[in-house]
């Protein structure tokens, strides 16, 4: 039987974690990101402290490009893939279910001023389940 396709199987816990997220983001801007096959929000430093405090529900851990090296597999390669860590930059993840890992890239710009947030799946195509059902949690189509 296909991973995800059982009556009993659910992704609530994984996208209930976003739905938090989702809902406690102190701005609304979420759009698609063709180029990562995420979805993207950026805002301005002065909500720093609480869009950390919503993405860290969700994505609870933490990896900058000294800690990189420490992290599965699965999540170098994420990081590597997404252009790699430079200095400020932080690869965030949550519980693995299955394949899938739930992964958030906190990008401060170089201005000082702007930082941008993409939150994706791991380990999954972009039609693979629950791709619509997380794009859907955040407003976004491809």
């Amino acid at each position: 039987m296909p991973f995800g396709s059982s009556s009993d199987f659910s992704w609530e816990p994984l996208l209930e974690g976003m739905r938090k997220l989702r809902t406690s983001w102190p701005t609304r801007g979420w759009s698609w990101d063709t180029r990562l096959g995420c979805v993207s929000s950026s805002f301005g430093s002065d909500h720093e402290t609480t869009a950390r405090s919503a993405a860290n529900e969700a994505l609870p851990t933490g990896w900058t490009s000294a800690t990189i090296v420490k992290a599965t597999p699965q999540l170098r390669e994420i990081a590597e893939r997404t252009g790699g860590l430079r200095a400020g930059q932080i690869l965030m993840s949550g519980r693995p279910m299955g394949r899938i890992i739930p992964f958030g890239l906190w990008w401060p710009w170089g201005d000082g001023i702007t930082i941008s947030l993409r939150v994706g799946l791991g380990g999954i195509d972009m039609n693979d389940e629950p791709n619509q059902e997380f794009r859907d949690i955040f407003g976004v189509s491809m």
